[in-house]
């Protein structure tokens, strides 16, 4: 399960193509686990969401590509554990923290997750950013910030965890970098889901909540089903953009979750949505243009 090579396969896709195509598609993928999240309902807690999502994922991945060795091998294997740590400890904190704010607020401390990935691409690997591209991540803040209507209230430690969820997402997709060069989507995403599971497994054995009903189970489904094909999603989108760039792109997730409340929930469509919805494409469009030129 180690990634192609792509220069002997004869497919050649165009990164400033390929990179935006991956995190849009995944962007609206993570809209739709949202969606299931929500409508599982307060009875299942965070432990009880992880675990379902974690195990699932595992076990999709295992029996669809485990057929035919060790699915576990891979390169770099503590790193793999690294990163499947820090990127179930991320889930949980942003989870935790949708609990306990008001999700406007929860998200929009979440998604600064892009200035966290930049600066560990700097710290870890030496990359400086443009001024420009600086614009660019800075104005995706301020369109999930008019878009979500932020406001910083609620619960102190919920902010506290929607922070640590963001530097733990700047981390986590900063080190797939290292990960891409010998690794594929699947063995990076079966290392997050086995960590997942060692994390969420004991609470959720203290006092398990089981689906009880069709609609339940479907949900249940639904919630692994669009996390394993989102999560591939990304980390294919990593072979074609940095961490941070990843992050401009997956902020769309705002918008896409927008447009949910909008056409399915009968929200209203105020000057808040084409504001900060513009400044997140905008701000999209723009990266992907200094992508472009840069190559």
């Amino acid at each position: 399960m180690t990634a192609p090579d792509r220069r002997d396969n004869g497919v050649h896709l165009d990164a400033g193509l390929a990179g935006p195509l991956f995190m849009l598609a995944a962007a609206l993928l993570f809209t739709l686990l949202t969606v299931f999240v929500k409508l599982l309902g307060p009875a299942y807690s965070v432990w009880d969401i992880g675990f379902y999502r974690f195990l699932g994922g595992a076990l999709v991945l295992i029996t669809v590509f485990g057929r035919h060795g060790n699915p576990y091998r891979g390169h770099n294997i503590r790193l793999l554990i690294i990163r499947g740590c820090t990127g179930s400890a991320a889930f949980i904190a942003v989870v935790t923290a949708i609990r306990l704010l008001p999700i406007s607020t929860a998200l929009v401390i979440f998604f600064s997750f892009p200035a966290f990935a930049a600066l560990f691409s700097f710290l870890l690997y030496g990359e400086r950013i443009r001024l420009a591209e600086c614009a660019c991540i800075l104005a995706v803040l301020a369109g999930v910030a008019v878009l979500l209507d932020v406001r910083l209230s609620g619960d102190l430690f919920g902010q506290i965890m929607a922070l640590v969820g963001g530097v733990l997402a700047g981390l986590t997709v900063t080190l797939i970098r290292t990960l891409r060069a010998h690794n594929g989507p699947v063995i990076i995403y079966l290392y997050l889901c086995t960590m997942g599971i060692l994390v969420t497994l004991p609470p959720f054995a203290v006092h398990p909540v089981w689906p009880t009903t069709p609609w339940e189970w479907g949900l249940v489904l639904g919630i692994v089903f669009s996390s394993v094909t989102a999560q591939l999603l990304m980390n294919q989108g990593f072979f074609y953009c940095r961490g941070w760039e990843g992050g401009v792109f997956m902020s769309s997730e705002v918008i896409f979750t927008a447009l949910v409340g909008i056409l399915f929930m009968d929200d209203p469509t105020s000057w808040r949505f084409w504001t900060g919805g513009g400044l997140i494409f905008g701000s999209v469009v723009a990266l992907n243009r200094l992508k472009a030129n840069r190559q």
